[in-house]
């Protein structure tokens, strides 16, 4: 089963769903209340950039689960003009409207990946992941999880 929610970003009462549905992924995949509040809050830098700079887009997040380590996915887009200067953009204080410039590089800070893919032609597709490495315990747990299922 996928763990994965979807959320239409148009106004800024949008982003408080959306943190809170990335807190909740976040707190089932295993982060600590502190790294939920990371996640969530560059969820919410990216879903400001949205309502600000386009006025319309989706984010969809996804639970993440590679064996050792487990995530949140967070896939931001929009259907907008595209950034003009990517990799500007993602530098602290730069700015296209009168904005001060933190959403896109405050966001990278948080996350441990992040790729900015931005067209005049098909918009502004903002992707981050946020791992946590399961230790050793965990890790037999699940096993045993499993293989009580399977018995």
């Amino acid at each position: 089963m996928t763990d994965e929610v979807r959320i239409r970003i148009a106004e800024d009462t949008d982003l408080i769903p959306a943190r809170a549905e990335g807190r909740a992924l976040a707190e089932r995949q295993g982060f600590t209340r502190t790294d939920a509040t990371l996640i969530a809050t560059a969820i919410s830098e990216i879903a400001r950039n949205i309502v600000v700079h386009v006025g319309e887009g989706e984010m969809v997040l996804r639970a993440l689960d590679e064996g050792r380590r487990c995530g949140v996915l967070v896939i931001a887009s929009d259907r907008g003009p595209g950034i003009r200067d990517v990799n500007g953009a993602a530098q602290l204080g730069y700015a296209e409207s009168a904005s001060l410039g933190l959403g896109l590089p405050g966001a990278r800070r948080l996350m441990d990946e992040f790729e900015l893919d931005s067209s005049p032609d098909t918009g502004t597709t903002v992707t981050m992941v946020k791992w946590r490495v399961r230790d050793d315990l965990e890790m037999l747990r699940e096993r045993r999880r499993r293989d009580d299922g399977a018995g």
